[in-house]
Parts: C-alpha cells; sequence; structure tokens
C-alpha cells in the first residue's frame, strides 16, 4: 500500500490520484479524505462544528474515518462559503458535497438486510407514493370485500372496520422490523468506526455516560444546524437562516408527540381498559392532532428549502430520496387529519383504509430512506462527545 500523502501539503484532484487515495479508499471516501486534509493543512473553520475538531486528531483518513466524519457532518454549508479554496479554486473543496456523498453510501453499506441497501438508490418519491398508494389500495379492497366503503357513523369505532388485533399484529410487526433493520445497521456503523484498542477501555468506559448526555442535548437542541457562528445554515447562497433547524425541530418534535399519543393510547386500552373511540379532548388526540401538526408545518418547510438549496451545498442526485420522505411524512399527518374530521362520517372506512397505508408505508420505509441520517448522525455525536474526553494520542489539534 502506498503511504498517504503529506497531511500539511494541499492536495488538487490531480495528487489524489497520484498519491492513491482513491484506489485505497474508493471515489467517494478518497474525495473526503483528499479534502480533509486540505483542511488540516488549513483549520480556517476549525470551531464551526464537530467536523473540524474531530478532524484534527487524525493525520491520515482511512475508509471507517470518512464514514464517521461524513455522519457528523449536518450540511450546513458554513465550511463552503467560509473556504478560500472551494470551486472555483483548483483545488475545488467542497467538503457539504463530499460528506453527502459518502453519507449515503453508509447507509447502503451498512444497511439490514444487505441487499436492501440497494433500495437507497430506489427509495425516492415515485417510490414512497406508489408504495403508500398500493397499501392503501390494498386495505380499501380489503374493506370493500368485508363490507362496503360507504356505512351508517359509527361513532368514530375504527375497529368496526378493522379488528384490533390484527391492528396490533401488522403494525407491531411494521414497526419492530424497522427497529430491528436500523438497529443492526447503526451497530454495524458503530463498531466500524469504533474499534476496540488497547488502551482505551477504561477511559473510553468513564467517558461514555457523560458523552451520551452530552449527545443527546446535541441532538435535541439539534446544535450543529446553527450553522459555522451559531447564525443558522447557509441554504440558496451564503445568507445565514436558522430556519432549516426550526423545520428540522418541529419536524423531529411532531413524530415525537405522535408516537407519545400512540404509547398513551396503548396505556389506556392495555392497562386502563379505556377502548377507543376517544374524545376530542383525550390525551390520544390532543397529542395526535399536535404531532400531526408538526408533520405537516416541518416537512413543508424542509421542502419549501430542499427546493431552493444551492446544488454546491449536498448531493442532488438525494433529493429523490429526501423528498420521498417528506412526501410520506406529509401524506400520514394530512390522512390523519382527515380521518379526524371524517370519522364520524359515512367515509371513515376509506379514510381510514388511506391513512393505514401511509403509515405502514413510512414504516416499512424507514430504514431504507432520509429518517436513518438521524440514527447514523446520533451515532457520529457519541463518538465524537467520547473522543474529544480523551487523550488526544496525536498530540496536534484538538480541542
Amino acid at each position: 500500500m502506498r503511504p498517504l500523502a503529506d497531511p500539511a501539503v494541499p492536495l488538487d484532484r490531480g495528487a489524489c490520484e497520484s498519491f492513491g487515495l482513491t484506489d485505497m479508499l474508493g471515489a467517494d471516501e478518497g474525495e473526503v479524505a483528499r479534502v480533509m486534509q486540505i483542511c488540516n493543512a488549513c483549520r480556517y473553520c476549525e470551531g464551526f462544528c464537530a467536523v473540524f475538531p474531530a478532524m484534527t486528531r487524525r493525520l491520515e483518513f482511512n475508509e471507517a474515518d470518512t464514514h464517521y466524519l461524513a455522519n457528523l457532518c449536518h450540511n450546513c454549508g458554513a465550511c463552503l462559503h467560509a473556504c478560500q479554496y472551494a470551486p472555483p479554486h483548483q483545488f475545488a473543496v467542497n467538503v457539504p458535497q463530499a460528506m453527502a456523498r459518502v453519507r449515503v453510501r453508509t447507509y447502503k453499506d451498512y444497511a439490514w438486510p444487505r441487499a436492501f441497501g440497494r433500495l437507497y438508490d430506489r427509495a425516492g418519491l415515485t417510490v414512497a407514493l406508489a408504495l403508500a398508494g398500493g397499501l392503501a389500495l390494498f386495505l380499501v379492497l380489503a374493506v370493500m370485500l368485508t363490507g362496503s366503503l360507504t356505512h351508517a357513523p359509527l361513532a368514530g369505532n375504527f375497529y368496526a372496520v378493522f379488528p384490533h388485533n390484527l391492528l396490533a399484529v401488522l403494525f407491531s410487526a411494521a414497526f419492530f422490523y424497522a427497529v430491528l433493520a436500523l438497529g443492526i445497521g447503526v451497530v454495524k456503523f458503530w463498531r466500524q468506526i469504533s474499534p476496540a484498542r488497547s488502551g482505551d477501555t477504561a477511559e473510553a468506559a468513564r467517558a461514555r455516560m457523560p458523552a451520551a448526555a452530552e449527545a443527546l442535548s446535541d441532538v435535541a437542541r439539534m446544535r450543529y444546524l446553527g450553522g459555522g457562528h451559531g447564525d443558522g445554515c447557509n441554504e440558496e447562497s451564503d445568507r445565514f437562516t436558522l430556519w432549516r433547524r426550526r423545520f428540522h425541530q418541529i419536524t423531529l418534535y411532531g413524530f415525537l408527540v405522535c408516537f407519545a399519543a400512540t404509547c398513551v393510547a396503548s396505556v389506556y386500552h392495555y392497562a386502563l381498559g379505556l377502548h377507543a373511540p376517544y374524545g376530542l379532548l383525550s390525551a390520544p388526540v390532543i397529542l395526535g392532532a399536535v404531532g400531526g401538526l408538526g408533520l405537516i408545518v416541518g416537512p413543508i418547510g424542509l421542502f419549501w428549502l430542499n427546493l431552493r438549496r444551492d446544488p454546491q451545498h449536498g448531493d442532488p442526485a438525494q433529493h429523490s430520496m429526501d423528498r420521498g420522505f417528506i412526501a410520506l411524512l406529509l401524506l400520514v399527518s394530512a390522512t390523519g387529519f382527515a380521518l379526524l374530521l371524517l370519522r364520524d362520517t359515512q367515509w371513515m372506512a376509506l379514510w381510514l383504509a388511506i391513512h393505514l397505508g401511509t403509515v405502514l408505508a413510512l414504516f416499512l420505509t424507514l430504514p431504507y430512506g432520509k429518517f436513518a441520517h438521524g440514527i447514523f448522525r446520533s451515532a457520529a455525536l457519541l463518538k465524537f462527545n467520547i473522543e474529544k474526553r480523551m487523550p488526544n494520542r496525536l498530540g496536534v489539534g484538538g480541542e
């Protein structure tokens, strides 16, 4: 194996190829290694986000390092606009774009089952809508075979259309499959980016709990979507905006509140013996409505920003995957509100089937779409917060 270049010497693309970085790492990982060596020599952006302090602890960048740094990057765009080596400079340093291309590769490489990683190439807007439409149509046909799409009002009793046990088994299976697939994938990712090393075990164990608490805080606040100076991300230009962080937060907390509504309804049903339908002022309905509103406002905002985002700030090839996930979130929330409004009418069975189809499609695509970025990014933040609490064995850079 040929040695890597001196990290103090910036590399253009030709130098990168001459040193064999792309041969050793692959084209996308090699590009991340190239730009990180340039950034390591410059360090102007060292205080911008977690990527650059993590970078300074390394003189060389192997595949695991590029996967780690790519998922640590939040794609805020600040470093691109601050960089003196950004295009059209001959070094063509574009950290957000290089990281985005490697990031989606990690989702594919660590997907479980592995063959399903190819769905990242296909889990776009068309597939998301087709899957949601197909599952909704299947459930609509099931309703038609057992009765009629129009009926006398059922006072919101969903279980008069689909038995409770059937729904519990069907959606529990889909949900736990998504959790299992994502869990196995992120464990594989963690083992790759955090191999056990002699002398690190005791130090890492002491750092783990405070690091986990800080990582959780970083995720909850979406700290690194604040941009390099806390003024926000760069979207369509070098103008800062906090709307990307706000819309992400609205989406995240909307999703969590909807999940809380499901958990509360489960407690009502199994622990308290209170069965659906629940009143409009009950906790499950209020939580579901608040969360659903978040899953309308947040995704619409993210879609708007996605349409306006400068192509240099990411990987345009991933737009279909991004928009497919946004579309499913919007469909789940919109059909949920339609069901709430029509649950005491003759159209309840139809909208119940449509809503359940979109929810099932969302669950089944969670491990193979944009949702995975939150899971992998959280793992990278945990590693970063453990790493910064440990001695810098290189003796250079660091916090």
